[in-house]
């Protein structure tokens, strides 16, 4: 065991919280990310980062606490739970907000505008933790792990990661939150986009990625930067990946009608004679890779 990821917000675009979503989760996108050595990466701060923040300060028992909050991008969905992580507003925490260069500038200001006086009632200056801003490298190494970007197709743009514990061949997660697999002409995408995409989910453990859309909902959404089932399962199929996990699950979604896409995904990868672990992202659930 290298890595251990756990989901604390699954649902894309925004909260679905009640009796028909339990199982899966209502809350928008965040993930726990550890390395062996106990380093934190949080990935996305949708409103399941609410969760972990009480989580975080439970297990901590007093001592401080450090992490790297990585944002695939600044839409709303993905950063509207900051305002409620609890450990900003005591004293003694460090976390420092991260996002590629080209989008740092306008991740900064999309989450102090969302504590702007006029939409919340408590600024951003008044979190009492050390938080920073810093621009992520193509390739990063902390306590216990390395990192790669790539450039996602998402309006706006985006960022997925690929994550090991720096060692040559480890087991990789690889985190694409929000990306179109679907032609659309919309993006300024190089012609080999799919296979650079192919090339970094190569030979992964485990591969989370967007799959927002069945096939009808697709055609009536295309441009809007999320995948298909099918195109998922694709590409996951290509990159000759272990584990494909279903993410950023459509608001509108049940959890029967998740369970009914997971098995749709499962029968398509028997009808290749293919080998693939197909599952959903569930709230509450840990995954080692």
């Amino acid at each position: 065991m290298t890595l251990t990821l756990t989901f604390w917000g699954t649902r894309g675009s925004i909260p679905s919280p009640g009796a028909q979503t339990a199982r899966y989760g209502g809350n928008t996108p965040c993930v726990e990310l550890r390395s062996a050595t106990g380093a934190l990466l949080i990935l996305d701060a949708g409103t399941g980062i609410r969760h972990l923040g009480r989580s975080l300060l439970e297990r901590a028992n007093g001592k401080p606490i450090a992490a790297d909050i990585l944002l695939s991008h600044a839409h709303w969905d993905h950063i509207q739970g900051l305002p409620f992580f609890s450990p900003l507003y005591e004293g003694g925490h460090e976390f420092t907000i991260r996002c590629s260069p080209g989008a740092l500038g306008a991740a900064e200001t999309a989450l102090k505008g969302q504590m702007a006086s006029t939409v919340f009632p408590v600024t951003f200056d008044a979190f009492r933790s050390q938080v920073r801003f810093r621009a992520l490298n193509e390739i990063e190494r902390g306590d216990g792990y390395a990192l790669r970007t790539v450039p996602l197709r998402h309006p706006g743009g985006a960022t997925g990661y690929r994550v090991t514990d720096g060692n040559s061949g480890a087991p990789a997660l690889v985190y694409i939150s929000d990306n179109e697999l679907g032609e659309h002409a919309g993006y300024e995408s190089p012609a080999d986009w799919r296979d650079s995409l192919v090339s970094f989910a190569r030979g992964a453990s485990l591969l989370v990625h967007d799959a927002m859309y069945t096939a009808d909902e697709y055609e009536r959404h295309r441009g809007w930067g999320h995948s298909r089932y099918e195109d998922v399962v694709d590409l996951a199929l290509d990159a000759e990946v272990q584990r494909l996990v279903l993410f950023h699950h459509h608001p509108e979604r049940t959890d029967a009608a998740v369970s009914e896409q997971v098995a749709a995904c499962q029968k398509l990868v028997r009808e290749r004679g293919a080998r693939l672990e197909v599952l959903a992202a569930e709230e509450g659930a840990t995954l080692t890779v």
